[in-house]
């Protein structure tokens, strides 16, 4: 699944903070549930408006995320 998919960032939205597509719950908001031990199924049944879908879009985009901000530990030289 492609993460870019189901995220989108609209000024008109939430400020442009973003948003989970067709919905007006962030992408923070998710990723901090998920965070503070939320599973899956206790996101979707606070927030009707989200699939489990949205969810996985949320965990893709936080992996890619790390993976690009995440500074490269030096090699040591020996």
């Amino acid at each position: 699944m492609n993460h870019e998919d189901k995220i989108v960032r609209d000024p008109q939205i939430c400020g442009g903070e973003p948003v989970l597509r067709g919905t007006r719950v962030s992408l923070r908001t998710v990723l901090a549930s998920l965070a503070a031990g939320d599973s899956v199924e206790d996101i979707l049944a606070d927030f009707p408006a989200l699939t489990a879908e949205h969810v996985q879009a949320a965990i893709a985009f936080a992996a890619a995320s790390a993976e690009e901000d995440l500074p490269v530990p030096a090699t040591p030289h020996f």
